[in-house]
């Protein structure tokens, strides 16, 4: 409960922060970025905050640290059935729409986010994932400063679905809506103060669709000592499966990587650390020796018992919490080149890189066999860590960003 005055509150800063999905509790990499970018807003700003609930989840408000935000609407979610042949439907309605899928799903509340404004003035107000961009038409003109935080670029994120998708008309699918998002991203970013990006390239490609203001806003998690724990006999991925470019990175593993794995090593186990593996159930349903963890509350402590943490990944955008965590856990990783873009990653110094799956087979196979190998690969990832991906750490870029006027200028001259 805030101790301030009446009159002192009236001259704090105030922020509004809009999220497609609650920050608390902070599990999956989407919610892990906006609760690093809430918690460094909350001491310098009075916070309102509006975040959308799906259907049958509990009160966003309840996970919420008391005293976080002054006040917090929540936007209630229609109901959509996820059994199949209702999604395609409803994605082929969006399709001839042209309207990319999360817009849509987010889409509809501005009225009654308008309603929530009205009448209210902020300072800053933080708009997360491109997915709720259109509500600047409701939130700019009550905003001295807006920022969108661009989790992914979604028009890239599309492009890279559709190199990795398994049958064409999926392939099709995600152009249309490649070019659709790139349409809305030329019209609506330059109409925001700042873009938050993951890093220098998705920076830049956000440059490249239109000219605005960027920022680089590394992915980030809080500081801590790394995990002790005993070895096990596994290789570890880390996703919430329910995402498509995780979805793909398993069939590949599957299919072209864990045979060869499974084959030279009798006692090896792959563990799928996170929600939603239901979404995989096709592709690992027959091997016994394929581990599902479900929902985990500490994922860095999960990957510290791993030998080798695995990023298959063949499309998607941003940079990856799966790596940071492992970074953080001190375990070595073994990422393809786009599973560990927009990150410090030297190959051979603090992980391996391989694109070719033979390659990447016989890159964990060296590791599985080599204890000292592991744990210098495993030293210069949590030394990544420690330097540059802890909220302390990111939260230097934002002073120079997001930090209230009046803070600034006292930094600036040293008082």
């Amino acid at each position: 409960m805030s101790t301030l005055m009446p009159s002192a509150i009236a001259d704090v800063p105030r922020a509004l922060f809009v999220a497609p999905e609650s920050p608390y509790p902070t599990v999956g990499g989407g919610a892990m970025r906006s609760a690093s970018l809430l918690e460094y807003l909350a001491p310098r700003y009075r916070l309102d905050c509006i975040v959308f609930r799906q259907p049958g989840h509990p009160d966003p408000r309840t996970a919420f640290p008391p005293g976080l935000a002054s006040d917090i609407l929540v936007l209630d979610l229609p109901y959509h059935a996820r059994d199949g042949w209702r999604r395609v439907w409803r994605n082929t309605v969006r399709l001839a729409r042209r309207v990319p899928p999360l817009l849509d799903r987010f889409a509809g509340f501005g009225d009654v986010v308008a309603r929530y404004v009205d009448g209210r003035h902020y300072d800053l107000a933080c708009i997360e994932h491109f997915w709720c961009a259109p509500y600047i038409d409701q939130i700019g003109p009550r905003a001295s400063r807006t920022v969108l935080d661009l989790h992914n670029v979604e028009s890239c994120w599309h492009e890279s679905a559709a190199a990795a998708a398994g049958r064409r008309e999926e392939a099709v699918a995600h152009r249309v809506f490649r070019d659709a998002s790139a349409d809305l991203e030329r019209r609506l970013l330059p109409r925001y103060s700042l873009v938050l990006a993951t890093s220098a390239a998705d920076a830049q490609r956000a440059l490249t669709i239109a000219p605005c203001t960027v920022a680089v806003y590394p992915n980030a998690i809080p500081s801590r000592p790394a995990p002790v724990a005993a070895e096990e006999d596994v290789v570890a991925f880390s996703a919430s499966f329910d995402y498509e470019p995780n979805r793909s990175g398993v069939r590949h593993f599957a299919r072209s990587i864990w045979p060869t794995l499974r084959d030279r090593c009798p006692g090896l186990r792959w563990r799928l650390i996170g929600r939603n593996t239901d979404a995989v159930h096709r592709d690992i349903a027959s091997d016994p020796r394929i581990e599902c963890t479900g929902p985990i509350q500490d994922p860095v402590a999960e990957l510290a018992k791993a030998r080798v943490v695995v990023v298959p990944l063949l499309a998607g955008s941003g940079t990856r919490f799966k790596i940071i965590e492992a970074w953080a856990a001190a375990r070595p990783v073994v990422s393809t080149t786009l599973g560990c873009e927009g990150l410090p990653a030297q190959d051979g110094g603090n992980i391996l890189i391989e694109d070719d799956p033979h390659r990447f087979a016989e890159a964990v196979l060296s590791l599985l066999a080599d204890r000292g190998a592991r744990e210098t690969l495993g030293a210069a990832g949590r030394a990544t860590f420690d330097r540059e991906f802890t909220w302390q750490a990111a939260w230097r870029i934002l002073e120079e960003e997001l930090a209230p006027r009046a803070v600034r200028q006292s930094v600036g001259t040293g008082t």
